[in-house]
Order: structure tokens, then C-alpha cells, then sequence
């Protein structure tokens, strides 16, 4: 947390005021709502999407209200997708609490996220402009049907590289593409420097996912403070898995498919499998080509402390550990 204190230094004062619009908006006459939105609040971690808006637009000449007021939109529609995902994985841990399905039930979680969602939308609808609207509603259709491509996909072995990589574009990679987007076009950036930033933020989410799925298997729950083999009891195939299968012969694919059909996979054997066909390195090398992508989008901007933070934060996704 520390490096992240030095790298969103130039927007510090940008994100105490992006809580504050987070917490006005969801602020609830019924102290029920208020309580599950306090919990919900400890989600909000290393705020990487906001960060990602407000620094594009800090590198692109400025930051306005508009900024302050889209940086809430995005963790609230980020937030709405955790507490669904985790409903969707049944999984008990997030930011080292209990789950709002662990602590309220299904019921409740899968409404709590549509109150985020409906807040996004209505934050969203107080500006002048109806561009950021269209692109955060496109945004979160995309985002949903990348949900569903996902679970449509649930156990299939033949799914292959470019059927992971749309996934993971849409389910994750999107959102923050269009954080970077929104941010360089309310600070006046051209078309180009625009979509430029959008593919900065197209691979840095991709990126981060392809992370975020290989800890899922050799991570640790206590240092990432959430529930972990959540992907594999659900059988979802990811990069390293996907890449084991094209490299297995049929005895060591046999075995992968009996351990991901498995009613309580074991995430130590896992990694044991993928190691053999160095599958986990092969995922790490793929992260690290899309970052040093990523981070030749932003070749055109001009040098500033804004642009410094978004190339350091694009390495530091793939060297974290939570």
C-alpha cells in the first residue's frame, strides 16, 4: 500500500473527494441499507479503477467534477460486480471480511448489487453530458455477457485461448478500458490519445485477470484476504489450465479433467499437474506481454507524474500478491 500511496499521489485529494460522492450517494433513510453499504465499503481496497480515470486524465492536461463523479460510478459498478461474483462462487471471504452472501444470504447480496448498479446509473445521469452514461451502460452490458460467456463455459475442456481472452476482455478487461477512455476524454484529449488509453487500459485489465486466475491456484487466502479455488471447485477453465490441456498427454488430461470434475478439488495438486507442463510460467510471461503492451500505449503522452503513475501501476498488477 505504500507504493500505491507514492504512485496516486498526483490524484490524492481527487480520491478523498470520489469516497465522499461514493458515500453521499449511497446514503440510505433506512440504517439497514447503510449498514450493508458500510460493508460493502471495505471492499473498496486499492481503488484501481478510479485511480486508472483520474490518472488518464491528470496525463491527458486535467481532472474536473466530472472526473470525481465518474471515479464513483466505476467503483460502484465494480463494487456491484464483486458482490454478484461472489454470490456466483459462493465464496465466503472478500477484503478479509465475510461476503454479504456469507453474512445476509443470497438474497440479499444479488440486491445489494443491483442497488450499486441502479446508484451508478443514477450518479451518472447528474451530468450534462449523456457520453459518459452510454459508455458506462455499453461498459456494463459487455462486462455482463462476458459473466455469462463464463458460465456458459463452465467445464468445458475444449475451451480454448481465444475463447478465454474474450471472456476475461469483456468480464474484466473492459471496465477498466473505459475508465481510462472516460478519463482522457472529459480532461479534452484527442480521438487518438483517447483510444490509446483505452487499449492501456483494455491490457492492463486483461492483465490483471489473468493474475487474479493464476492466484486463485497458487495464491495465498491470508495474504489476498478472499476466498481462493473458487475457480476450479466451479470448473472454470483458466490460462494456465487452458494451456496444461493443449500441452497434456492423454494420461496427465485425464487426470486434469477427473481433478476439475472433482466435487472438492485439491488446489496443491493443481499447481502440481500445471507445473509439469509449465503452464504457471507460460501465464506469467503472458501478463507481463500484455503490461509492456499496455505501457507503450501511453508512448505519445507527454512526461508527468500522472503518466509515471499509470506505467508503474501497470507493472505492479502482475507482481502482487493480493
Amino acid at each position: 500500500m505504500a507504493v500505491l500511496t507514492t504512485l496516486y499521489e498526483p490524484i490524492a485529494k481527487d480520491l478523498e473527494k470520489v469516497c465522499q460522492i461514493f458515500d453521499d450517494e449511497l446514503f440510505s433513510d433506512l440504517p439497514l441499507i447503510n449498514d450493508l453499504c458500510a460493508h460493502v465499503r471495505q471492499y473498496r481496497g486499492k481503488l484501481l479503477r478510479p485511480a486508472l480515470l483520474l490518472l488518464s486524465g491528470k496525463a491527458c492536461g486535467k481532472t474536473t467534477d466530472v472526473h470525481l463523479t465518474l471515479a464513483a460510478v466505476v467503483e460502484m459498478v465494480h463494487m456491484a460486480t464483486l458482490v454478484h461474483d461472489d454470490v456466483l462462487d459462493d465464496a465466503d471471504l472478500r477484503r478479509r471480511c465475510p461476503t454479504i452472501n456469507r453474512l445476509e444470504g443470497n438474497e440479499a447480496a444479488v440486491l445489494l448489487g443491483d442497488y450499486l448498479i441502479s446508484h451508478a446509473f443514477h450518479l451518472c445521469s447528474s451530468l450534462g453530458s449523456q457520453h459518459a452514461s452510454r459508455v458506462i451502460a455499453a461498459t456494463t452490458n459487455i462486462v455482463c455477457e462476458g459473466e455469462l460467456q463464463q458460465v456458459h463455459h463452465r467445464g468445458d475442456f475444449n475451451l480454448g485461448l481465444d475463447d478465454y481472452l474474450q471472456i476475461i476482455t469483456r468480464k474484466t478487461a473492459s471496465l477498466t478500458g473505459a475508465c481510462c477512455r472516460l478519463g482522457a476524454h472529459f480532461a479534452g484529449a484527442g480521438t487518438e490519445t483517447a483510444a490509446n488509453l483505452e487499449r492501456y487500459g483494455l491490457a492492463v485489465g486483461i492483465a490483471f485477470q489473468i493474475t487474479d486466475d493464476i492466484l486463485d491456484i497458487i495464491g495465498s487466502e491470508k495474504r489476498m484476504g478472499k476466498t481462493l479455488g473458487r475457480d476450479l471447485q466451479k470448473s472454470k477453465l483458466t490460462l494456465p489450465v487452458i494451456h496444461c490441456l493443449t500441452r497434456a498427454d492423454d494420461t496427465l488430461r485425464k487426470e486434469l479433467h477427473l481433478l476439475l470434475a472433482g466435487s472438492n478439488p485439491d488446489r496443491n495438486r493443481l499447481r502440481n499437474l500445471l507445473e509439469t507442463t509449465d503452464s504457471i510460467n507460460y501465464s506469467l510471461h503472458a501478463a507481463r506481454d500484455y503490461i509492456e503492451s499496455a505501457i507503450a500505449r501511453l508512448d505519445d503522452l507527454p512526461p508527468s507524474q500522472a503518466r509515471h503513475s499509470l506505467s508503474r501501476l501497470a507493472r505492479l498488477i502482475i507482481s502482487r500478491e493480493q
